[in-house]
């Protein structure tokens, strides 16, 4: 079957992956330009096209499909079906149009539930005990396709979104495996979703990182690990940006002022916390801004005057 597979970031790697040794006919991997990233600002390809490239595919990285000669280049590859796993661009109908079997999306929440952007930070912010993988077909309304299977995943504490990505990824390639052959074989007929059991997420942004100490304790430790790698929870000191890269919801029997750094007995699970309006955020692991991640406990002692501080 003559495939078209469009991804960019690892997340879409283990589908990728599994079309492969399933020998499905890939004739093109769709990705996102490269971009330039990091203080050097290097021009640097995305997972799937380094993947890509490495194993000798064609791949093709249009701005857009606006361009009517996209769409024919893409349509010049006659392609059966086109999978989808975090591609980062609408496809027009023009392009939905074009396979026999449709174009297939893999999304890593229970849909209608989290559509939009931020599907893997939202259900770690709302304290949900589970969240997904739905496989879904494409229609033009985003993230509103008939579903042709879904699977449920549990959210540990100890989860974040890059941990939740991985696992949801694998376990997508696996479904996206199973299915495709009832899919092709007309095995499968897609449930529609019901819009008015629909939420929607937005696009992180960095400022959503900055930890507010006037929030109850157990929904910063929930930031921290749905912002987990990206965009990162971070608070200021001295003028120094210190990211906390692990935390624990703590309760808080003496209470005091909301910023208020305090020192917490060896017993404890953290030896270093943050008073909030309710509880205390003990610190775990931090990353002083241009230095190594480090035990926030080490960080206190080499910083004397850090303890007792008001953030």
């Amino acid at each position: 079957m003559i495939t078209v597979f469009m991804g960019s970031p690892d997340f879409a790697l283990p589908a990728l992956q599994s079309l492969m040794s399933n020998q499905y006919d890939i004739r093109a991997v769709y990705t996102q330009p490269d971009k330039r990233t990091g203080r050097g600002r290097q021009v640097m390809a995305c997972p799937v096209k380094r993947f890509a490239v490495s194993q000798g595919m064609r791949v093709i990285q249009p701005e857009s499909f606006k361009d009517p000669a996209e769409i024919e280049l893409l349509a010049s590859l006659k392609p059966d079906i086109i999978i989808v796993a975090a591609y980062g661009r609408i496809l027009p109908a023009a392009v939905l149009e074009i396979p026999r079997y449709k174009c297939i999306n893999i999304h890593p929440s229970l849909l209608p539930r989290y559509r939009g952007p931020s599907p893997l930070a939202a259900p770690i912010l709302n304290g949900d005990p589970v969240t997904g993988v739905t496989i879904m077909l494409i229609e033009r309304k985003v993230d509103s396709g008939p579903i042709l299977s879904q699977v449920e995943l549990s959210i540990s504490d100890e989860d974040t979104a890059e941990s939740l990505s991985e696992r949801l990824a694998e376990m997508g390639a696996r479904e996206l495996s199973r299915i495709l052959p009832a899919w092709v074989e007309g095995k499968i007929e897609p449930r529609p979703q019901d819009d008015s059991r629909a939420s929607y997420t937005r696009m992180e942004v960095k400022e959503d990182g900055l930890l507010d100490w006037k929030l109850p304790a157990v929904a910063l430790w929930r930031r921290v690990r749905a912002y987990q790698p990206w965009p990162g929870c971070y608070f200021d000191w001295k003028g120094v940006r210190i990211k906390v890269m692990k935390a624990i919801a703590l309760h808080d029997p003496q209470g005091g002022e909301m910023g208020r750094v305090v020192a917490l007995p060896r017993t404890a699970p953290a030896r270093v916390a943050v008073r909030t309006v309710d509880g205390l955020l003990g610190l775990i692991r931090v990353q002083p801004e241009g230095k190594r991640e480090m035990p926030a406990a080490d960080f206190s002692a080499g910083h004397r005057d850090f303890d007792g501080s008001v953030l």
